[in-house]
């Protein structure tokens, strides 16, 4: 197998350049690799007045400007290209939808799938590119038939393939991700950016979810969905130990800012456990309480051809997460997934990528859990 980096002739590259170290970086090793590079930076903010607060958000002007100033330093042209619409439409509404129905999506996964890998990639395309680099930490693999696979990064600890589980095989065929297969640290990312004169060596790097610069998602929220909503906080029986002021600023694992105001029986901490936004409730409980046996997950989107039959595989649940071993098979486009120990903090609108070692098979949006309480109650 080969690695998307050895390329055996000169391709013409759309460098995807955030304003960020990495996507300089990348763009710096595509054009030295030979490739005919070209820089663009989204515009997708709505309000490009607006600038970063420390290392909050992104796409900003003060993004676009050292975009700019590092394609200018590597020698390639640059565009600015403005996908505002198509991202307020496929990210952003449709990150208050799912809190707005109680789920808890993953932004920066959509983006890849409608924006950096659907939006960009078909313009690219259409324009006489042949792939798009962007500063992902990933792999991707070309097998001996000459089929494309999404691998775990070199370095597991900058590994971002959780969040490109949505690429499907056309699009890996047109992806690349020059730091995907190098053992650096991000320091040393950062030393190599300085010795290419990049500015953005020193930038901090983008934290959070890109479009709620201050952090406050429940305020970002709270103004999509029409402020404040009060409603209870209730216990497993029904017990009504609180109030709060939208079911939306909850997930799933949450522990911290429940205000309940008084202890448990037991003396141990609660979470949440459910959110029904239908009567606008929270409901809390012990730890032991999100224990998760099994689930079932929609939109399968596999990184190659669909597995076929039940297989044993390790799944990844949040971007940042461990895997954990599990049984998995699609079923009339619904993907059952079985995990060996029970796993916690599981909701449903998140993500579920399966793994074959360090292959990505592909990804499904959580619709269901089965917690091992639910199944000690029907036993």
């Amino acid at each position: 197998m080969t690695q998307n980096s050895q390329h055996t002739r000169p391709l013409r590259v759309l460098a995807a350049m955030s304003g960020g170290v990495d996507s300089a970086v990348a763009a710096a090793r595509a054009a030295e690799a030979g490739h005919d590079v070209t820089g663009v930076h989204l515009a997708l903010s709505a309000n490009p007045q607006s600038f970063r607060t420390g290392a909050r958000g992104c796409c900003t002007i003060e993004d676009s400007r050292d975009a700019r100033r590092a394609a200018d330093v590597i020698g390639i042209p640059f565009y600015v290209w403005d996908l505002a619409e198509r991202f307020r439409e496929d990210v952003v509404e449709d990150f208050v939808a799912e809190y707005e129905a109680g789920r808890t999506p993953n932004p920066c996964l959509r983006c890849n799938e409608k924006i950096k890998f659907a939006a960009l990639l078909d313009k690219a395309l259409a324009l006489g590119f042949d792939a798009v680099c962007t500063g992902h930490y990933a792999t991707v693999v070309t097998a001996p038939d000459g089929s494309r696979e999404l691998h775990r990064a070199s370095d597991m600890a900058k590994d971002q393939s959780y969040v490109l589980g949505v690429l499907d095989e056309r699009q890996l065929a047109h992806a690349m991700f020059p730091l995907g297969d190098t053992l650096t640290t991000k320091d040393e990312i950062r030393a190599e950016a300085e010795r290419r004169g990049l500015a953005v060596a020193k930038k901090p790097d983008s934290h959070d979810i890109c479009f709620i610069a201050d952090g406050d998602t429940q305020g970002f929220l709270a103004n999509r969905l029409g402020g404040p909503a009060e409603g209870d906080i209730l216990d497993e029986s029904g017990t009504k130990l609180g109030t709060h002021d939208g079911a939306f600023g909850f997930t799933i694992g949450q522990r911290k800012g429940l205000r309940i105001g008084h202890p448990a029986a037991d003396g141990k901490p609660r979470y949440v456990l459910d959110i029904s936004p239908v009567d606008n409730t929270v409901t809390v409980g012990p730890a032991a309480a999100l224990d998760v046996t099994a689930l079932t997950a929609l939109k399968p989107r596999w990184c190659g051809t669909a597995p076929a039959g039940p297989g044993g595989y390790t799944a990844q649940l949040r971007a940042h997460g461990d895997e954990t071993p599990v049984t998995a098979e699609l079923t009339d486009g619904t993907l059952h997934v079985r995990f060996d120990e029970p796993v916690r903090g599981v909701a449903p609108g998140q993500a579920i990528v399966l793994y074959d070692g360090t292959r990505v098979v592909g990804s499904a949006t959580i619709a269901t859990t089965r917690r091992r309480t639910d199944a000690l109650a029907a036993g």
